[in-house]
């Protein structure tokens, strides 16, 4: 820190968003600035970021053996696009390499099919992953899940045991960085260390810690190196369809990619293929060019501002939020309460609202208060089930109606997420609106679609069109 209070921060950093502004419409047609506390899915564009690709935009051109100039430029640009992203998560290019891709989703399920998975091979995980980071491993490995504690934390001793039960067989550990629903941060280091020691590589989905914390993949002979990292665009700022797997350059040389095509080969004949190297080998097809450039201005932006004065503005953010939540009657907030363990975990607040639907409550605030967030599982269904302490029962009979395309009494929470930009007025508007909802002090009646379990306003006509929609949609 150099002096700077992280609540100036916030104020450079809240200027340097795109859209900090919109007025967006409200249920009784009054328009509000908006209030994005859905950051844990999506990120709104940093001015930065829209720069590069403006000026990066009249030059664009096909990558790699273009011979004119634009070619020549994007190509460099595309390179340089690896470097940076390599740096921003500490890898030591001269043996790993970065390959890019859609997103963290698909970056890990192109490791399960990279990595050289025996039959008898085991994959340790967590109770607490993202979906993303369960289903990819499913069919690929004999899949191992370390409990969750009651309150959400990853269960270490659990850990621990799993780790010498299966010691032999472990390929894989394979963890989220932070949770999107609780926020809570991993030990990943120590985990590595205890991975390494089993002599099994680590996986740490850095998804939702990317824009939050600094990583640090560490040389890879530390034992606490980070073996692989995944991480997305959409959650750091740059939303144009990239994310990133940074890992050791030869693991992916070992065979050929599980999408091959233009772009993958030295050498083709009708007999045989000689593959390219990393990350060539790895990116079939025409790449995102935009997308990297994008990403990379965001990793270099979030650098020059500082990933340590972006961590301390956002636990003063959660430390402020928790104490607003906890004195409004009804609220009970899951996964960490205590205010003096908000360095503990990254800016997400799950929480519910007693006799109220977490749905309800997300609509309300939507329609009626201008903000938004997020409801329902949060693509982490068996760690959402955990929080909430459901019995297998319970737990029977929601299925039973989802599948049966009911999702009225789909179990839930609303989850409030902050981004850098994020200030305590963003805490307040959310905090005033619940406040009304729990008291019942709303304008709309509210009609349940059972087959979203979405509450919509009767009789309003969003006027969508008045903001943005395709030309042949109006």
């Amino acid at each position: 820190m150099d002096g700077t209070s992280s609540s100036t921060q916030s104020t450079s950093l809240r200027d340097r968003i795109l859209g900090i502004d919109q007025l967006v419409p409200l249920l009784d047609g009054r328009r509000v600035p908006y209030v994005n506390l859905d950051n844990a899915a999506s990120t709104p564009p940093l001015v930065d970021v829209m720069e590069a690709v403006v000026r990066f935009m009249p030059f664009y051109s096909s990558v790699h053996r273009g011979t004119g100039f634009k070619s020549r430029l994007s190509t460099v640009a595309y390179d340089q696009a690896h470097e940076v992203i390599g740096h921003f998560v500490g890898a030591d290019l001269s043996t790993n390499t970065v390959i890019f891709g859609k997103n963290t989703t698909e970056a890990i399920n192109k490791l399960s099919y990279r990595l050289d998975l025996a039959p008898d091979a085991v994959v340790i995980t967590t109770q607490m992953e993202h979906h993303s980071n369960d289903l990819p491993w499913r069919d690929r490995a004999n899949l191992v899940y370390v409990r969750a504690t009651p309150e959400g934390r990853l269960d270490e001793a659990d850990f621990d045991r799993q780790l010498a039960r299966h010691a032999d067989r472990i390929k894989l550990v394979t963890v989220t960085g932070a949770s999107n629903v609780t926020g809570f941060l991993q030990p990943i280091y120590r985990l590595a260390r205890k991975a390494h020691e089993a002599g099994a590589k680590i996986l740490v989905d850095a998804a939702q810690l990317a824009a939050h914390r600094p990583i640090d993949m560490k040389p890879d002979d530390d034992p606490e190196h980070l073996d692989f990292v995944t991480i997305s665009a959409h959650k750091m700022y740059a939303p144009f369809g990239t994310g990133a797997l940074v890992g050791p350059e030869e693991v992916f040389m070992r065979c050929g990619p599980e999408y091959s095509g233009g772009g993958t080969v030295n050498v083709v004949t009708l007999d045989e293929v000689y593959w390219a190297g990393e990350p060539d080998r790895d990116e079939a097809g025409s790449p995102n060019v935009v997308g990297a450039v994008a990403m990379a201005a965001a990793a270099q932006a979030l650098m020059r501002v500082g990933m340590d004065r972006i961590a301390a503005h956002e636990e003063e953010l959660v430390v402020y939020g928790l104490e607003r939540l906890r004195a409004i009657p009804g609220v009970r907030i899951y996964g960490e309460a205590d205010q003096a363990r908000s360095h503990e975990r990254v800016g997400v607040i799950p929480f519910a609202l007693e006799g109220v639907s977490h749905f309800l409550v997300a609509a309300i605030l939507g329609y009626e208060g201008g903000i938004g967030v997020r409801s329902g599982c949060f693509c982490a269904h068996p760690y959402v089930v955990h929080l909430l302490g459901l019995s297998g029962d319970e737990t029977a009979t929601w299925r039973t109606q989802l599948l049966a395309g009911d999702k009225s009494n789909m179990p839930g929470l609303v989850r409030a997420s902050f981004g850098c930009y994020n200030d305590t007025s963003d805490v307040d508007r959310l905090a005033e609106m619940l406040e009304r909802i729990a008291r019942g002090d709303y304008q709309g009646e509210y009609r349940l679609e059972p087959s979203t379990g979405e509450y919509l306003p009767v009789g309003y006509e969003e006027p969508l069109a008045d903001y943005f929609l395709l030309d042949h949609c109006r």
